[in-house]
């Protein structure tokens, strides 16, 4: 309906008592009620409002993920300097290790070479006892057999004093 509409419907009094009327009326009154107050703008200025708040959070957010990001570079980029410095670590631990088994190895070839060297040592030592021990023993066997055939064979004083000088060189002589 068109504003000359309802002043001719307006001028009809049938048309006061009808309900459409009456709503047109009331809508009329409330869009001016509106307008006067100025509602438009308090409402473009809550949304402006609004719209700046909603802006300033996606800032904030843009900004702490900007942060987030840098934080999360910078931790691995501190992992990936730990992780070389745990290589470095691994890598002089092996190379000490390796020194340690070689030393060990060395120091235990000394020690086996002194060993070996001792038990020769014994062993050259027993063999020069076990043929002083033969040689003793044979002497003092042929001493004993020089006494018994020089004590069959010579007799009286004389072979007695032969085989006490006898005895004595061979002893002498064979010690």
């Amino acid at each position: 309906m068109t504003t000359v509409a309802i002043l001719a419907a307006a001028a009809d009094v049938s048309t006061l008592e009808t309900a459409e009327f009456w709503v047109a009326v009331a809508f009329v009154i409330f869009i001016g009620i509106v307008l006067y107050y100025g509602v438009p703008r308090l409402v473009g200025q809550a949304l402006d409002d609004r719209a700046e708040a909603i802006r300033k959070n996606l800032d904030e957010a843009r900004k702490m993920r900007e942060d987030a990001q840098a934080l999360l570079a910078d931790y691995q980029r501190k992992a990936a300097e730990a992780e070389g410095e745990a290589q470095k670590i691994v890598a002089q631990a092996k190379r000490e290790s390796e020194a340690l088994r070689v030393e060990a190895d060395r120091k235990a070839a000394e020690a086996v070479a002194r060993r070996i060297k001792l038990a020769e040592e014994k062993i050259a030592r027993a063999e020069r006892q076990a043929i002083s021990d033969v040689r003793g023993a044979a002497v003092d066997a042929a001493v004993q057999a020089a006494q018994r055939l020089l004590a069959e064979k010579a007799s009286g004083e004389t072979g007695q004093s032969l085989i006490e000088s006898s005895i004595s060189d061979l002893k002498a002589k064979l010690n």
